[in-house]
């Protein structure tokens, strides 16, 4: 279980692969010539995920390492995968509606809130402790 963040990181990588293979894949079948960021609705939700799954990522990295330094090894690396989980389900219900990303966007959410207590726990235990 030492390992399971840094599989978390991994799948963290390979979504950010998807994300970035969908945008490009509706680039072509749309015919959404670089560098527009509009056109085709399936394209702008296909670019709006990639750029809300970077966004929450920049969050999620730094939180959960700290969450790990602060001694929370295998809760940490669940929260993550609970974030993984979260952010493909968000990401697929969001490619085929926009208004059904919910349910994935609060799952994902529900993980990072964890790890941000965990990190909050870990770095203020040695605080107080002097």
């Amino acid at each position: 279980m030492q390992n399971l963040p840094a599989l978390v990181v991994l799948l963290t990588v390979l979504l950010q692969l998807g994300t970035m293979y969908a945008v490009g894949r509706a680039r072509a079948k749309y015919r959404i010539d670089a560098p527009a960021i509009s056109g085709h609705p399936a394209f702008e939700r296909a670019y709006r995920v990639q750029m809300n799954t970077l966004e929450s990522t920049v969050m999620f990295l730094p939180t959960l390492w700290l969450a790990v330094h602060g001694g929370y090894v295998l809760w940490a690396g669940v929260a993550g995968l609970a974030w993984i989980v979260g952010r493909v389900w968000y990401a697929l219900a969001y490619l085929q509606d926009a208004g059904k990303r919910g349910p994935g966007y609060m799952l994902g959410m529900a993980g990072w809130a964890a790890l941000l207590v965990m990190a909050l726990m870990g770095l203020g235990r040695p605080l107080l402790a002097g």
